[in-house]
């Protein structure tokens, strides 16, 4: 891994990945960051079940950032066909805009490169602009797809607005 800090997740991570991603994306707790969704969505980002189920992928793996024991920051891989697809890339509220999200970053394209893939995928909210713009100065573009939100409250959150995703995609070199 490009970082001393990043190791994969195991199960034995799940509490912790739980509270972190949703204190990192709903409620309060998410106003301390850039990157919260609480004006988009309330409800819950992720729960322990769905995470179990992501761990019970054979082509998904989760990274996770610690540092002094402290699990700081996390993102969810999946390996479709050609393409690996990025989630749920996370960092603690309080440490948002100090480089653990671009090193998290980093060790996915490394990741991806490692596995050959084509390209890294992933999905944003459309309305999320300052998050498309910032994928977008580390190289990823809009492919043009557009996908509505899941129709699934209890596991996605309830919209507060009419929300879609975008696709974003960068290329993987070798």
């Amino acid at each position: 891994m490009t970082s001393p800090f990043i190791s994969p997740a195991t199960t034995d991570d799940i509490p912790a990945l739980n509270q972190l991603v949703n204190s990192a994306y709903r409620g309060d707790s998410s106003r301390k960051g850039w990157t919260t969704e609480a004006d988009l969505l309330g409800g819950i980002r992720t729960t322990e079940e769905t995470l179990a189920e992501q761990f019970a992928n054979p082509n998904a793996t989760i990274l996770r950032y610690v540092k002094d024991e402290q699990l700081l920051g996390c993102v969810y891989l999946e390996q479709k066909g050609d393409d690996l697809y990025l989630g749920m890339l996370t960092v603690t509220p309080a440490l948002q805009a100090g480089g653990l999200g671009r090193q998290l970053l980093e060790a996915a394209e490394e990741y991806a490169r490692d596995r050959q893939c084509r390209a890294v995928t992933m999905t944003v909210i459309s309305q999320r602009h300052e998050l498309i713009a910032w994928y977008e100065r580390r190289g990823f573009k809009p492919t043009g797809a557009v996908h509505p939100f899941p129709d699934d409250p209890d596991r996605f959150g309830q919209p507060k607005t009419q929300l879609s995703f975008i696709e974003l995609e960068k290329a993987i070199r070798p």
